[in-house]
């Protein structure tokens, strides 16, 4: 039988304001969050891909729920196949770090662990063939995380230099604020 976020997954479209609506009725019912979680690193289950849209949405208002659920979402990051799914979990990726970092009462805590997976998850997503908007949140979270790992920034430079010619004009912007910020 189906649980009652599947049966809300299955109308979920493409269009932002229907994205919205299923993220708020997330939002209104936090018990549905751990299987909206759990759906996102399910590539078997044909909606895996509108639960991390919905779960973009969601982190965007509730960033804190994923404190329970860092070490599931993190060591999952790499069964994640779909460019559906990629993108908006990269986001959040990027999401993740930038809190970790404001060391904030409100930011989100990530172990060394959690760190160390949104780092190669990233760099997967940098060098394999995805889309740019992933590779572009990508490149911004490993620049935020080379902030504080030394050895980040050069490897980025270097992989930012030698595919900047192979890329869209949204790649090469990207690319050329992070390369501005490294040197």
């Amino acid at each position: 039988m189906l649980s009652e976020l599947q049966k809300k997954l299955d109308y979920v479209n493409a269009y932002r304001e229907n994205r919205l609506k299923t993220a708020q009725d997330v939002l209104e019912n936090p018990s549905l969050f751990s299987a909206l979680v759990s759906i996102c690193f399910s590539p078997e289950d044909k909606n895996n891909h509108k639960a991390c849209w919905i779960l973009e949405f969601v982190s965007y208002e509730e960033l804190l729920w994923l404190q329970p659920h860092l070490d599931f979402f993190c060591s999952n990051l790499k069964v994640l196949k779909d460019e559906s799914a990629m993108r908006p979990i990269a986001k959040i990726v990027q999401l993740l770090v930038k809190s970790h970092y404001k060391k904030s009462e409100n930011s989100i805590k990530l172990s060394e662990e959690n760190l160390q997976d949104c780092i190669e998850a990233s760099f997967d997503w940098l060098i394999n063939d995805t889309k740019v908007a992933t590779k572009a949140y990508s490149i911004r979270t490993l620049y935020i995380l080379g902030n504080y790992y030394d050895w980040i920034h050069p490897e980025l430079k270097v992989i930012l230099d030698k595919d900047f010619g192979d890329h869209s004009a949204a790649y090469k912007a990207v690319a050329k604020e992070v390369l501005k910020k490294i040197k």
